[in-house]
């Protein structure tokens, strides 16, 4: 990896802890429908390099979480995320992860830690996506809960506390929602 692209990966890291940190929990701006529509027709490597379509799981209960290996919050809750995807799995829950990162790292990473829901590799044009998606301050962690029909139902940025998470997902999960 060159000096520069090191340089750029730190201060995008710096960036996005430093506004993740300032934001806490704040909640995003409103998504424009274009930035929706490219979200649901996204395609993207896993981290074993098969290319996965966010469309794969359309019907079903979505949550989207924007991460990377270098950033400590998002690592922090993708264990709730991982006990939350076998919990509520039964309810047609889903989760996927869009790391903001190297494939190397995500590969790394998913070998070492035990995550229950695949792991997709973005470059760092997803940025301007989370940008439209509401995620204004382009930080990690951000994540979208999309609802049956593939519309937000909820956005978060920063990390998504575990029981918070859990009473919206049962509540949207539940018939007639």
């Amino acid at each position: 990896m060159g000096a520069l692209r090191v340089v750029l990966v730190l201060a995008v890291a710096l960036v996005a802890a430093g506004a993740g940190f300032y934001f806490g929990a704040e909640r995003s701006a409103p998504a424009d429908r274009g930035a929706l529509t490219e979200l649901q027709q996204l395609r993207l490597p896993d981290a074993a390099g098969k290319e996965r379509a966010l469309a794969e799981w359309r019907g079903q209960l979505l949550v989207v979480n924007f991460w990377a290996t270098w950033c400590p919050p998002c690592r922090e809750e993708m264990p709730a995320f991982s006990r939350l995807q076998e919990k509520l799995r039964g309810d047609g829950v889903r989760f996927v992860g869009i790391a903001v990162d190297e494939a190397d790292r995500v590969r790394a990473f998913a070998a070492a830690e035990r995550v229950s829901y695949p792991l997709l590799v973005a470059n760092f044009d997803v940025m301007k996506l989370m940008s439209g998606l509401g995620n204004r301050g382009q930080a990690l962690p951000y994540t979208l809960v999309l609802d049956k029909d593939g519309e937000i139902a909820a956005s978060r940025l920063g990390v998504f506390p575990e029981a918070e998470l859990e009473k919206l997902l049962r509540r949207l999960a539940k018939p007639g929602h």
